[in-house]
């Protein structure tokens, strides 16, 4: 509660030429119940010579309460009296530089923001229920780094670009394709078919579609799911066949066609064989290491063959090798572990069998992950949320749209380079298993909010 100035303090300051002025209504400076702006009955007050601040205390009779820099003082004014008032009388003697209330700064942290989207029990924030990947705990928080992003002034990752080279994407309706329903208020640009070699690179299979849904289905439109990085650009590069095959030099021509278009992060949700070695495919590797050195992060899928070796080309020099976890935060069983193994991110499917890990319970039957694309892979008109959708490439599709949410957020400044962002990516992740980085779980759960958020 404030009180009036005593007719003392009110007399002393008057003959000053620095009369207070009155309280605000009722007392107060600012409406009941609303967080001050500033620390109440204090000035801050500069001075412009050494001899001003003896003077300014016996014209005033106000005592300094602390001084937190040579030449600059803060004031404490009696009870009641108005901060600004006091600033702006302050400012008109001479020898001040400067009297400004003593503002309040706060922690940077962003309110977590849950849009509307229905998901497929049709009721608003319904998609909660099916995207346990977007969730804190087993998913990578999503809606934490989305608070953060609206905070930043770039929802959901806008302004960045990510190239998604796979079977296509129903990104617009064409002949017998029809463009998936929530897509409606996603930006693609630069679509290319490098298969059928047109600039209409639309999906055969459903597999693209799908990730590209992780990574930017159009959100808080009161339909269907999220997308991670809903206001980033996808630029749509065919490169696998409706089979969800793809040669070597189809696919280092999309990554070099994604680099000369401006994509910031390449998506690579496929994978050869593990066999398949660096110098049996020098034209992907080269690809690879081409994008790296233009500041091009590439994502890659760690690979689904239940091995103790990363597959390419997430293994190749410059890419971000991605495995997969489970809704317990185990590893997926069917994820590739090993050396150069960067992060994990959900991918669903039942637990692995590791030992000693208290996450891991193989005998589980756990959830896949959803996203809207084609009900049946063979036919394309037709959408729905299919089942039996595990594996590290929807691990993949996370660890690109956080990535996207970091460069909007320029947490790292305006134009971080790959390894800087793999850097951030990694220091902020949930650690998993054995100290990290570990053999199962490389640096660990990828964690969008974390990420995201500023010191």
């Amino acid at each position: 509660m404030t009180r009036k100035p005593s007719i003392r303090a009110s007399v002393a300051l008057a003959c000053a030429g620095l009369a207070l002025g009155a309280p605000a209504a009722g007392g107060r400076e600012r409406p009941a119940g609303t967080r001050p702006s500033y620390v109440p009955g204090e000035v801050v007050v500069g001075y412009s010579t050494p001899t001003a601040a003896a003077r300014v205390e016996r014209a005033t009779r106000l005592a300094p309460a602390s001084s937190p820099a040579p030449g600059v003082d803060v004031l404490r004014l009696p009870r009641g009296a108005s901060v600004a008032a006091a600033a702006s009388r302050l400012r008109r003697l001479s020898g001040v530089a400067y009297a400004v209330p003593d503002y309040l700064a706060h922690i940077a942290t962003a309110t977590p923001w849950i849009p509307n989207d229905t998901g497929r029990v049709h009721r608003p924030q319904g998609w909660e229920r099916t995207q346990w990947n977007f969730l804190p705990g087993s998913g990578v928080d999503a809606p934490g780094a989305w608070g953060n992003l609206i905070a930043d002034g770039h929802p959901g990752g806008r302004g960045v670009v990510i190239a998604v080279l796979d079977t296509g994407i129903a990104y617009r309706s064409w002949g017998p394709f029809t463009r998936s329903p929530d897509f409606g208020g996603t930006r693609f640009i630069d679509p290319y078919d490098f298969v059928a070699k047109n600039a209409f690179p639309l999906d055969r299979e459903g597999h693209g579609t799908f990730v590209t849904g992780e990574i930017a289905e159009t959100t808080n439109n009161d339909y269907a799911l999220t997308g991670l990085a809903y206001g980033a650009t996808i630029m749509p590069v065919r490169v696998l066949a409706a089979d969800g095959s793809g040669d070597a030099a189809t696919i280092a021509r999309g990554i070099r066609y994604a680099v000369a278009h401006g994509a910031r992060i390449i998506n690579l949700s496929l994978e050869f064989g593990i066999d398949i070695q660096s110098n049996d495919i020098p034209e992907v590797v080269s690809a690879v290491r081409f994008a790296y050195h233009k500041g091009v992060l590439v994502v890659g899928a760690a690979g689904n063959d239940e091995a103790e070796q990363i597959a390419y080309p997430a293994r190749a020099y410059g890419a971000l090798a991605v495995g997969a976890t489970t809704r317990d935060r185990c590893l997926g069983w069917y994820s590739n572990i090993g050396s150069g193994l960067a992060l994990v991110a959900p991918g669903g499917g039942d637990d692995a069998s590791l030992a000693g890990d208290p996450n891991c319970f193989p005998a589980r039957v756990l959830p896949p992950l959803h996203q809207l694309t084609f009900a049946n892979p063979t036919d394309p008109r037709r959408f729905g949320y299919p089942g039996g959708y595990y594996g590290t490439s929807m691990a993949s599709a996370e660890v690109s749209a956080t990535a996207a949410l970091v460069i909007a957020s320029a947490v790292l400044g305006t134009h971080p380079a790959p390894s800087e962002i793999v850097k951030r990516l990694e220091q902020t992740a949930t650690p998993l298993g054995a100290a990290a980085p570990n053999h199962d779980y490389g640096y660990g759960l990828i964690n969008a909010a974390a990420a995201t958020s500023r010191p």
